[in-house]
Order: C-alpha cells, then sequence, then structure tokens
C-alpha cells in the first residue's frame, strides 16, 4: 500500500520534513517513490513554512494513496491558511498567560520578601529601642543613691 507521510531530515533540534509517496513497509526515511512537498516547523521570517504540490497529491490520492493524521492536517492548513494564523494566536495568548502568571508570581515573591525585609527591620528597631530602655532604667553608679 502506499502511503502519503512525513519523511524527517535536517539536523538535531532543527527537524525538516519531505512530504513523501512511499510503500507504507519501508522505513520511515529510506528510498520514496516521490516527493511531493516539504514541511519546515522552524521556519522564521520569510522562510516558507509548508509547500505541497497539489497536482500530485491528487494523483497519488487518485491511485489510492492513503495520508497520515498529521499529513492531512498539513494539508488542511496548506489549503486554508488562516488555520496556521489561529493556531499561532491561540499559541501566543498562551504564551501571555503564561508571562502573565509568572510576572504575578515574582511580584507576588518580591512583596513576601519586602514585607519579611520590613518586619525584620522592625525587630530589629524594637530590640534596639528596649535595649536603651533596660540602659536608661538601670541607674548608673554616679546616679545611684549615696549612703
Amino acid at each position: 500500500m502506499v502511503k502519503i507521510r512525513l519523511a524527517r531530515g535536517g539536523a538535531k533540534k532543527k527537524p525538516f520534513y519531505s512530504i513523501v509517496a512511499t510503500d507504507s513497509r519501508k522505513r520511515r526515511d529510506s528510498a520514496y517513490i516521490e516527493r511531493i512537498g516539504y514541511f519546515n516547523p522552524v521556519a522564521r521570517g520569510q522562510e516558507v513554512r509548508l509547500t505541497i504540490e497539489e497536482d500530485r497529491l491528487e494523483y497519488w490520492t487518485s491511485k489510492g494513496a492513503q495520508t497520515t493524521d498529521r499529513v492531512k492536517q498539513l494539508i488542511k492548513e496548506f489549503r486554508d491558511p488562516s488555520i496556521r494564523e489561529k493556531r499561532v494566536a491561540a499559541q501566543q495568548m498562551r504564551a501571555e498567560a503564561v508571562a502573565k502568571k509568572l510576572a504575578a508570581e515574582a511580584k507576588a515573591k518580591a512583596d513576601e520578601e519586602a514585607a519579611a525585609a520590613a518586619a525584620e527591620a522592625e525587630a530589629k528597631e524594637a530590640t534596639k529601642a528596649e535595649a536603651e530602655s533596660a540602659t536608661e532604667e538601670a541607674p548608673t553608679e554616679e546616679e545611684k543613691p549615696t549612703e
């Protein structure tokens, strides 16, 4: 059976996938029948993220080739680019929410540290005041009444 699936390429931690038509019994990155397109998940700026030759895709599907789930998603995204924009917007919203949460936690921690420092300063002042008042209450030798 012919499958349309991803074949991984690229360096470590920098994947690059070819969308290929291949025999389902072959290994993921082994020889394939035809390269239909490519997918670059780490594309930045003006780099092209996804390209599919639709006429070859139609040809292979008409011959009975099955597409994998991920390739189906990529085909859908290729035909309607607004899907990617929605997904990117959702990811940005999640990232902003995490950033706000981290900022709130950092602010709370800073407030706790400030409160602890203020309490420590008050405690030092209180002990200093007690020490001063204790020395004032105790009469010195000059002040002691003579008999």
